[in-house]
C-alpha cells in the first residue's frame, strides 16, 4: 500500500509542477499589446450564437475579441483585420460572417476586413488565414487567456512577426476559460504543429 501512495504523490507533485508552469505560461502574455509597426489584426474566431444567419450574433467572449479589434483599429485605421473562423455544428452561420457584420455595424469599412470562414479551432484559424492572407507584422487578437497559446501556434505555422493583442476577459466563464486552457495548452504543446 505504502508503495502506491508514493508514486500517488509523485503524480500529483508532477501535476502541480505542470499546473504552474502553465498557469505561468498564460499569464505571460494576458496583457499583450501589438508591435510598433503591426498591419494586421488577426481576430480569432469563438462561439456564436442565435436561430438562424439574420439573427446570428457574436458570444460575449468573442464580443470581447471584437471589441479589443475595435478600439485598436480608432487608433490605426489604416489597418487590415481578418477575421477567423467557420461554422461550428451548433452555429447557424460562420464565425466569420458575423466577425465581420459585427465590425461594420460598428464603424469599419467593408474594405478593411478579410474573412476566412473554414476553421473550426485555433490552429486552423491561423493555419488557414495564413494560407489565404501570408500573415506578415501581425497582432493576434484573442481573450487573454488565450494569447499564449495563440501566439505560439503562429510562431509554428512560420509567421515570424506576431504579437498580440490581448481582450480582458470580463465574463463570468473566465475562470472556466482559464482551467480548460490550461489542458488545450497542453495538448497544443504535444499535437498541434
Amino acid at each position: 500500500m505504502k508503495k502506491w501512495q508514493k508514486y500517488i504523490s509523485i503524480l500529483l507533485a508532477i501535476g502541480a509542477c505542470y499546473a504552474l508552469l502553465i498557469i505561468g505560461l498564460l499569464f505571460s502574455q494576458t496583457k499583450a499589446t501589438p508591435a510598433e509597426d503591426v498591419q494586421t489584426l488577426l481576430v480569432l474566431g469563438a462561439q456564436i450564437r442565435g436561430k438562424d444567419e439574420t439573427e446570428a450574433y457574436p458570444s460575449p467572449v468573442l464580443k470581447e475579441r471584437l471589441d479589443a479589434a475595435f478600439d485598436y483599429w480608432t487608433e490605426h485605421p489604416k489597418i487590415t483585420i481578418i477575421v477567423s473562423g467557420g461554422k461550428g455544428a451548433d452555429e447557424p452561420t460562420t464565425e466569420a460572417a458575423v466577425m465581420s457584420s459585427y465590425l461594420i455595424d460598428k464603424g469599419i469599412p467593408k474594405n478593411s476586413i478579410l474573412l476566412e470562414d473554414q476553421s473550426k479551432r485555433t490552429q486552423e484559424n491561423i493555419q488557414f488565414s495564413n494560407e489565404r492572407y501570408t500573415l506578415d507584422k501581425v497582432a493576434v487578437v484573442t481573450n487573454d487567456f488565450h494569447m499564449y497559446r495563440a501566439q505560439m501556434l503562429a510562431k509554428r505555422q512560420g509567421v515570424t512577426q506576431v504579437s498580440g493583442l490581448s481582450a480582458k476577459s470580463k465574463t463570468s466563464a473566465t475562470v472556466s476559460n482559464y482551467l480548460r486552457e490550461i489542458l488545450a495548452l497542453g495538448y497544443g504543446f504535444l499535437f498541434d504543429w
